[in-house]
């Protein structure tokens, strides 16, 4: 479907951090999501079926939230590989108090850095978080429990879509992409799509997807392939499948009021 001559790739390396999971077990040297010719029985170290995976993030300036300097995360989905996608999989895993469960599993400095860049817009981060997990990471074969090593703790998969999300996150500034382009924030200049793609384009090699409330740009989707488990797998980069709701001209990019 996708044409993988023009994808680069980001390797996530498991980093020494003492989470309760860091090892999948899974090769990542195999076929990618979406890629394969046959039928895959191993859907713990096979994304499937949603094997197009998104990492949103908002640019948010009415309210402005999170910093000046950085768009921040929406979250990780994981859309059939015809762009349909699937939500809430399993309401038996909606587990609430995100923190904890973080903090009780060595992700501290995840929970540090989702305060800081995975912020919701009227202030209730816990919420916003359980929302992500329960409605999209529960629909990630490669995070069910079956998939776990034995003895993982109740939530240990949740922990590790947090900590993928965040690793990921930090692989795309788009931010800092736009802004080496000659691209900032301004309360009077305007961009045209070509202009804010192209750019994109050139700092990472793929296309994303842009949407506009009202010609104001607020989202960004970067699109991937993934080779061997969300948790610990290689994200192959690749051109959105589909466009944004973004006028090709006129497109307003508004600075933040500041800090939050």
């Amino acid at each position: 479907m996708f044409s993988p001559a023009i994808a680069f790739v980001f390797v996530l390396l498991a980093q020494a951090l003492a989470s309760p999971l860091s090892d999948s077990g899974c090769s990542t040297t195999g076929t990618a999501s979406c890629h394969n010719t046959s039928r895959v029985s191993n859907l713990c170290c096979f994304e499937s079926p949603g094997g197009l995976l998104l990492q949103t993030q908002f640019w948010d300036t009415n309210p402005s939230i999170g910093p000046t300097n950085s768009w921040t995360i929406h979250g990780l989905w994981p859309d059939s590989c015809d762009t349909t996608f699937k939500e809430n999989c399993d309401p038996s895993r909606a587990y609430t108090g995100i923190s904890s469960l973080l903090s009780a599993n060595g992700a501290s400095d995840t929970l540090s850095f989702m305060n800081t860049h995975w912020v919701d817009i009227n202030g209730n981060n816990e919420q916003f978080w359980e929302h992500e997990w329960s409605t999209h990471g529960t629909c990630m074969s490669t995070l069910e429990p079956s998939c776990l090593p034995s003895g993982s703790v109740r939530g240990a998969e949740a922990v590790a879509f947090f900590e993928t999300v965040v690793k990921l996150f930090q692989t795309l500034p788009t931010f800092t992409w736009l802004s080496n382009a000659g691209i900032t924030p301004s309360s009077s200049k305007t961009f045209t799509l070509k202009q804010l793609t192209s750019a994109l384009k050139s700092a990472s090699g793929v296309t994303p997807s842009l949407d506009c409330s009202s010609g104001t740009l607020d989202q960004i989707s970067w699109y991937f392939n993934l080779k061997g488990s969300v948790i610990d797998g290689t994200f192959v980069a690749i051109n959105a499948p589909e466009s944004g709701s973004c006028p090709s001209s006129g497109i307003k990019y508004p600075p933040k009021s500041g800090s939050h």
